[in-house]
């Protein structure tokens, strides 16, 4: 049996939100850091675009990544596993960088354009 998935540390998800933040305030989708990629993409609503590189081709307006980062935020809260669960510890801390990246774009007055539902 394959083990659990090991949680984010709160250092690494200050370094993700961190980082994002830089790219936001930069407005340089090229400052997005391997750690902060991978973290993206294995996010609901994202696509890895082949390699680092090709996510921030995708992204060189970061208005669009600030935009599906928001608008994603309801497809991010792993609201189907609970205490106790294996990887519960894992996706919740998935859910508390989100939620720490999304709060970070939203004290810079960003606002998510969709509703707040699971889209296909």
């Amino acid at each position: 049996m394959n083990k659990p998935l090991s949680p984010l540390t709160s250092r690494q998800i200050a370094m993700i939100v961190n980082n994002i933040r830089e790219v936001v305030v930069t407005s340089e989708s090229n400052n997005l850091t391997k750690q902060s990629y991978n973290f993206l993409y294995l996010a609901s609503g994202f696509i890895a675009h082949y390699n680092l590189n090709g996510f921030r081709g995708n992204y060189s307006i970061v208005s669009e990544l600030i935009s599906d980062i928001l608008n994603n935020k309801p497809n991010n809260q792993w609201t189907n596993f609970r205490s106790g669960e294996r990887d519960y510890d894992y996706y919740m801390a998935k859910k508390t960088c989100y939620n720490a990246i999304c709060d970070m774009l939203e004290s810079f007055g960003y606002k998510a354009t969709r509703n707040n539902h699971w889209f296909c």
